[in-house]
């Protein structure tokens, strides 16, 4: 049966807490645990026998190497693999893993992302196992999830922030927690994270430099159809595409991934694949193989899976929604109860957690901040760029009556008569969904939209994570020498107060709006619209205190994470130049040419006979013309590329590329655009969105 199959094989490749129990003695198992529980630490014995049978488990599974698995500041993973081998004396080998080994490795510092953080004559960098995330098998390669650090200690990675961020959220909610009488061992943020991506034929993906070096169609011009007519969401999937998404469930749920929730996205081609929720670390750790996973199990199908944010213009483009919540001891601290205005224990954490996005709104955009989602916010199909919380009817509702101290009026859920005696009444949920609020209540978490598609979640949990921990510690600090008989009505105070002096963050109506982009301009919200407007805010002096305070990053870190992104926008975008202008003399303006050519010769011959065409004439006019302006601007976006590339300053250089690069490349596309539309489709050189996007 295939659930004794999938039951038989969920977390086979995992070295789960079971694994651990059947293979550790009893003392060695207790030890490791206080490690992961408690954050106790773990000596050279205690790692040795954990090393030993973890490699001899993995043996058993057909491992033939480990890796320390981490994940640098390009946002992906990384890996080194080395073999278990351990030569003797005598010809052959013995297979050996050290504690040592386990805990501690020394991959290559200097040629990674490190904002200045490292020179490239120092290389010296360490990784360090994270023993909360398990390790895995994956390609009989061991894969020892870990920490990223500089040889004199910096994080250079996405993963130890985000720990850090959770300790300090962890033992701030505690001192929340314990003035309502609960002292729970452990709270865990949890997080769910659905994943958007579109599928094409892998020949037409080999056929598209742009595709293949930019993740992104560089050129296209409007498909005959896109997603008008709403056809493609929840729609019937395709065969091949069906057959890929069960080997996918398959391989994630023997890496103990819960993947549970498939199906079409409103773009043709597009789908979503959405997983149960886990603590935070893990889940992004399994989304990254998540990602890994969808890419390389495309290939068996003939297909390629696109994770860019924007991989077609015209058609909506991919994000990554993150839901975000936090528990204490499995109980939901954002499960408002069946009276939340009487549930004052959520209304603290709600009031913190609106406190938190208001005041670090900057942050938060500047965490999801990149190129390829410049494309994606803020274009009426995803999130604007303003960011603001959407509460739901009833949420907002004990808002409004708290602010202005009204009575809210407290009614059960209602029951929906469908007329039809066969068909079962169904119960309204408190809140409908808000499709265009970046930071939206669903319930009993927040959705937090504005993460895109091949972005790693990391940096945006970490900002909220120690968001959230600041706004929890400032509560307790407030109410900690409270009277007990004074508490009730002293927390009702705070309570009102957070929320009077955060209330213009909370937004109900339609973000994509003009009237909403105005009015939260009047209200002070920010609106960094693209990259180079976001990311400046990471070294306000406001916010390099605040992320040291909190002990998430260093100053130094903070700046280095600064210089590394502000690098990768441009370096992404120069990339993107340096392909348009080779498409353009390798591709197009010689598959141009020859039409026009041809169309010339046509003309010719036919008027040897008597035989005038003006419609011919019209064209190979047009064509000449329309080469001619391709050649123009690609000379044009290669200079003013040129340019970009020397300034050294990082924000002028980032402005450059925004403000003189993006318009040039928009100027050469709109060139080539318009050959295609009149070129003989045999002549064009690669596949064009009609062909791409609908595949049989």
């Amino acid at each position: 049966m295939a659930s004794d199959k999938v039951s038989a094989e969920y977390g086979s490749l995992v070295f789960t807490d079971a694994d651990m129990q059947e293979r550790l003695p009893k003392p060695t198992y207790k030890e490791l645990k206080r490690t992961i529980d408690e954050g106790e630490p773990i000596d050279l014995d205690i790692a040795n026998e954990v090393a030993h049978a973890m490699k001899e488990w993995a043996l058993e599974h057909g491992a033939t190497h480990f890796t320390h698995w981490f994940q640098p500041l390009t946002g992906i993973t990384s890996e080194k693999h080395d073999a278990f081998i351990s030569p003797r004396g005598d010809g052959t080998v013995l297979m050996t893993f050290s504690g040592k080994e386990l805990v501690q490795g020394e991959p290559d510092a200097s040629s990674f992302p490190n904002g200045g953080l490292r020179a490239t004559f120092e290389a010296r960098g360490y990784t360090v196992w994270d023993p909360i995330s398990p390790a895995f098998i994956k390609d009989e390669v061991l894969c020892i999830p870990t920490a990223f650090i500089s040889y004199t200690g910096e994080a250079l990675d996405k993963k130890t922030p985000l720990l850090r961020s959770e300790v300090v959220v962890e033992k701030q909610a505690k001192r929340v927690l314990k003035l309502f009488g609960n002292e729970p061992s452990r709270v865990l943020v949890t997080t769910g994270l659905e994943q958007e991506y579109f599928l094409i034929k892998e020949d037409d993906y080999q056929a598209r430099p742009d595709l293949i070096l930019c993740g992104r169609t560089l050129f296209g011009c409007e498909p005959a159809k896109g997603q008008e007519l709403e056809e493609h969401y929840f729609g019937a999937i395709r065969p091949s595409v069906n057959a890929f998404m069960k080997e996918v469930d398959d391989e994630l749920w023997k890496l103990a991934i819960p993947a549970r929730t498939k199906h079409n996205e409103v773009a043709p081609c597009q789908h979503e694949l959405a997983p149960v929720f886990e603590q935070s670390t893990r889940a992004i750790d399994n989304n990254l193989l998540t990602m890994e996973k969808l890419k390389l199990m495309a290939t068996h199908y003939g297909l390629a899976c696109l994770e860019h944010e924007k991989p077609f213009e015209y058609v909506n483009g991919s994000g990554k929604h993150d839901n975000w919540s936090i528990s204490a001891d499995g109980e939901n601290l954002l499960e408002p109860g069946d009276d939340p205005q009487e549930n004052l224990q959520f209304l603290v954490v709600l009031s913190c957690l609106i406190a938190a996005v208001d005041e670090h709104a900057d942050l938060l955009r500047a965490a999801v901040a990149s190129a390829g989602n410049d494309h994606r916010l803020g274009a009426n199909e995803a999130p604007p760029a303003v960011i603001s919380i959407f509460l739901g009817d009833d949420l907002a509702a004990v808002v409004s009556g708290l602010i202005n101290h009204t009575e809210i009026a407290s009614h059960d859920r209602e029951e929906i008569d469908l007329g039809v005696p066969q068909l079962p009444n169904l119960f309204r949920d408190s809140t409908d969904r808000n499709r265009t609020s970046p930071f939206a209540f669903t319930g009993n978490k927040f959705e937090f939209r504005m993460v895109g598609s091949q972005q790693n979640v990391s940096d945006a949990n970490m900002v909220l994570n120690a968001a959230v921990a600041e706004q929890f510690d400032r509560f307790a600090n407030d109410l900690e020498n409270v009277p007990e008989d004074e508490f009730v009505k002293q927390t009702l105070h705070w309570i009102r107060r957070t929320l009077r002096e955060h209330q213009r963050v909370v937004f109900e109506g339609n973000g994509y709006s003009d009237e909403w982009e105005r009015e939260a301009e009047e209200r002070g919200l920010q609106n960094n619209k693209t990259t180079p407007d976001a990311l400046p805010c990471m070294v306000t002096r406001k916010n390099i205190d605040f992320l040291d305070k909190y002990g998430v990053l260093t100053e130094a870190e903070t700046q280095a994470r600064y210089a590394a992104a502000a690098e990768q926008y441009a370096k992404l975008l120069n990339i993107e130049a340096n392909t348009m202008v080779a498409m353009v003399r390798n591709l197009y303006v010689p598959a141009l040419s020859q039409y026009s050519g041809d169309l010339a010769t046509s003309v010719a011959t036919k008027a040897e006979i008597g035989i005038v065409s003006a419609t011919e004439k019209d064209l190979v006019r047009s064509l000449t013309e329309g080469i001619e302006a391709i050649s123009s601007s690609a000379n044009e976006l290669e200079e003013k590329n040129v340019a970009a590339r020397q300034i050294e300053d990082l924000k002028q250089r980032d402005d450059a590329y925004r403000d003189e690069i993006l318009p040039a490349m928009a100027e050469l596309r709109s060139h080539v655009d318009d050959m295609e539309r009149v070129c003989g489709k045999d002549y064009w050189p690669v596949p064009s969105y009609n062909d791409m996007l609908f595949y049989v």
